[in-house]
């Protein structure tokens, strides 16, 4: 199937490079390089000349450049864990079933691509892209809208613009049933590992989590509150805060993250701590090797594979221009397994 993009409206005096160069004082080759994403423009010129081609309605017209026929760009800020490959997974699955190509591109941090990603999309014109774990500046996002460009969002770090499109899972129902689960153990203190508190999914999970305890008359202890990074070696460093005081210590963790979940594993071993008798763990996300590590986690599990094919599916979605939901929420269920029991008395 061949996709195009439909024509923005025609206006009565439709913008000409020559009109944005006169605008912005640059010249008109300037202004072309940074149409046509070529080097050699300063940062402050690109910015500038972007802003005023997006404010004149400017739309890159058909047979302008060359759009790569079936590319899909995925960009992730960092492709290093089973979670990314996962997510990676289901686009591929559904990229095969429409005959498109995948490309993934690793930029920046957990929280924000690189600035080269977006400088280099007019050259490579894919017919648009999925954002892992990301949010966009005004400038990025005028550059998408001028290039005709359109995105997704996949669990955005902040709070999505209503002109954006977003998949996320239930955070928030994600900590509330795994402390609830604690609880219902008999365990009534509770540590929790986050991610980032700047990332959207970090905070529901924490809100949740304390939402839960605040329902059975408990207020969440703000040492047993630990931020780390989605990573094994933030989980392991934040467990070993927790539980370094055998006399002020949590007998379970909630890890933000199988991976963080991890890192508690090996903190708990060095410490001599047996799991589940000594100390029960929950993670997040139910990636495949939760469920081979020793003992098997207990874990909520957010559709990481589904949610990856579906993102590719809003974006041809957005593509064709056909009616959808601009935000997808998807359930997060508790997987039981053999990491949880009944604190010992």
């Amino acid at each position: 199937m061949t996709f195009t993009t439909t024509a923005s409206t025609v206006t009565a005096h439709p913008a000409r490079l020559a009109d944005i160069a006169a605008e912005t004082g640059y010249s008109l080759a300037t202004v072309s390089k940074v149409l046509n994403g070529r080097p050699g423009v300063s940062q402050k010129a690109a910015e500038t000349i972007t802003r005023q081609l997006h404010r004149s309605g400017y739309r890159r017209r058909v047979g302008e450049g060359s759009r790569r026929e079936g590319n899909v760009e995925l960009v992730f800020q960092t492709f290093d864990s089973m979670w990314s490959l996962e997510v990676l997974q289901g686009a591929l699955d559904y990229a095969s079933s429409r005959d498109i190509t995948i490309t993934v591109t690793e930029s920046g941090d957990r929280r924000h691509p690189d600035s080269s990603w977006v400088s280099g999309l007019a050259e490579r014109r894919p017919l648009g892209v999925v954002l892992i774990f990301s949010d966009l500046t005004k400038t990025e996002k005028d550059t998408l809208h001028l290039l005709n460009i359109p995105y997704v969002i996949f669990d955005p770090s902040g709070d999505p613009t209503r002109d954006s499109h977003s998949i996320s899972a239930d955070n928030w129902t994600g900590g509330v049933i795994a402390t609830r689960h604690l609880l219902s153990l008999g365990h009534t203190k509770i540590g929790i590992i986050t991610g980032p508190r700047e990332m959207m999914c970090a905070t529901a999970r924490l809100d949740g989590y304390s939402a839960a305890l605040k329902a059975h008359g408990i207020e969440a202890d703000p040492e047993w509150i630990g931020t780390g990074d989605f990573s094994m070696r933030g989980g392991y460093r934040e467990a070993i805060r927790l539980l370094r005081d055998p006399a002020h210590r949590p007998t379970a963790i909630f890890a933000g993250s199988d991976l963080q979940a991890m890192g508690v594993y090996e903190a708990a071993r060095q410490l001599r701590l047996r799991i589940p008798d000594d100390l029960s763990v929950v993670g997040f996300d139910n990636i495949q090797t939760s469920a081979f590590m020793n003992p098997p986690l207990t874990t909520v599990e957010q559709p990481i594979h589904k949610m990856g094919a579906m993102s590719v599916n809003m974006l041809f979605n957005a593509i064709e221009n056909t009616e959808l939901h601009q935000r997808v929420i998807m359930p997060t269920t508790l997987i039981r397994r053999q990491s949880t029991r009944r604190p010992e008395q």
